[in-house]
């Protein structure tokens, strides 16, 4: 069975999906159709921008999102996924790219989702963290003994945990992992705590526009962060999709129930190849690959 899998911030790179436009005239429909939906030419700044311009939260989301939902279109008969899923924003390119949500719609959630972020991360210096080598368990633990915010952010493959909260938090956490000899433990060039309780104010904001956004069933099951669990129902789609800013990314847990319902061969769908290393961490006899225009 074919899994088709998404990225999610980090992936970008300048000239990304500058390929893709100059080559297929449904791409270039879709990217000229975004630029009008921003109100800005998104484009200029993944085909030329620097990598410094690419970071800004406005910018990073839209452009992974685009670039991995043109490619899928792109793909055309050869998108042919039996499940799909996304690594936190990725989720939103996963859905769309499955049918569940039309490509217009999900630009301006995920437009709405980058400022409602950005604007969060301004009112609280905030900041994530990896760390290598402990147990889930163990660092679990170590961040519920802080007094200050921090939390399990991402769950990206087993020994790999992103830990997210308060400057003091991460900091405070960063010193008990290391006495409990993680292998690594260090800060992320991030500008805020994505996937924890800091992200309220841009939940409570981008729950309204996930309200006002059509959801049908998708082709196939997607497999969300919240809950790692396969989903096609449009109620239970957006209930995950509310909370997933403030929850963990399950992607460990997403990719062995995955495995389990059948997944062998699994398809990067948008910039760079994160993902399929950390499938292979999973299980390192799985069958990855990027997918090709």
């Amino acid at each position: 069975m074919k899994a088709f899998i998404f990225p999610g911030q980090g992936a970008q790179y300048p000239g990304m999906g500058k390929e893709l436009y100059d080559t297929s005239d449904t791409a270039r429909t879709m990217f000229e159709t975004a630029n009008d939906i921003l109100g800005f030419r998104i484009t200029d700044l993944m085909f030329s921008g620097s990598t410094e311009d690419l970071k800004q939260t406005r910018v990073t989301q839209p452009s992974i999102f685009l670039h991995s939902v043109i490619l899928a279109t792109v793909l055309g008969d050869r998108f042919n996924p039996d499940m799909v899923a996304g690594h936190s924003l990725g989720e939103f390119s996963a859905l769309v790219a499955a049918k569940a949500m039309s490509f217009e719609n999900g630009i301006i959630l995920v437009s709405k989702r980058a400022m409602a972020m950005q604007k969060a991360c301004e009112m609280v210096p905030s900041t994530m963290a990896a760390v290598i080598g402990l147990e889930d368990e163990s660092v679990e633990k170590a961040c519920a003994e802080i007094n200050d915010v921090v939390v399990a952010a991402n769950y990206n493959c087993p020994g790999q945990i992103v830990i997210s909260g308060s400057i003091k938090g991460i900091d405070q956490a960063i010193e008990k992992l290391t006495g409990l000899g993680a292998k690594r433990a260090l800060k992320l060039p991030v500008g805020g705590a994505f996937h924890s309780p800091l992200m309220e104010p841009a939940k409570v904001e981008l729950e309204a526009a996930i309200d006002q956004t059509g959801i049908s069933e998708p082709v196939c099951p997607v497999y969300q962060n919240v809950t790692a669990l396969p989903v096609k129902s449009p109620e239970k789609i957006k209930k995950n999709l509310k909370a997933q800013l403030t929850a963990p990314v399950k992607w460990t847990q997403t990719v062995k129930n995955m495995l389990a319902d059948g997944a062998n061969t699994f398809v990067e769908v948008g910039p760079g190849s994160v993902l399929q290393g950390l499938i292979r961490k999973v299980d390192q006899n799985a069958e990855t690959m990027s997918a090709q225009i």
